[in-house]
């Protein structure tokens, strides 16, 4: 059994899953592009950091950032790699939907890699699926060639 709850990304059991999504995120992404937040970042005020567990294992996480405008900004979702392929990001973005609409948030907002990354290719494909839409640089970004900037209303 599997549940999303919120976590400290500054946990112990956080470490494997975030080191993993920094080195992802290091590798795949030119470093004048990346937005990857750290678990300090992460645990600011203005953010909330969910994780998924499933018999007491962090599988997933992600996390909303609080922005100006009332939108929210989805950061850091990630599934570790043994896990992907079972829908455990859908559910994530799911979970992270339904807080932002509970918080009032007129939007979700998010940052990912652009096209001609191909590491990023299966993150847009489910942001699509999902109903995201292509945007100009969300709050905080400027344009950039490296990014994607989606967005979907609530």
């Amino acid at each position: 059994m599997s549940d999303i709850r919120p976590a400290d990304p500054q946990a112990p059991d956080m470490a494997p899953l975030l080191r993993a999504h920094l080195e992802h995120s290091w590798t795949a992404t030119p470093q004048t592009s990346n937005h990857t937040m750290d678990a300090q970042a992460l645990a600011e005020p203005g953010i909330a950091f969910f994780a998924l567990y499933e018999n007491g294992e962090v599988l997933a996480c992600g996390a909303l950032k609080s922005l100006d405008d009332g939108t929210a900004e989805v950061k850091s979702v990630h599934v570790v790699e043994r896990a992907r392929g079972r829908g455990l990001a859908r559910r994530i973005m799911a979970h992270l939907d339904a807080v932002a609409r509970d918080r009032g948030h007129s939007a979700l907002v998010l940052e990912t890699g652009a096209d001609h990354l191909p590491e990023y290719a299966a993150a847009r494909a489910l942001y699509e699926r999902l109903g995201y839409e292509y945007c100009s640089p969300i709050p905080g970004y400027g344009p950039d060639p490296n990014s994607a900037f989606m967005r979907l209303d609530l």
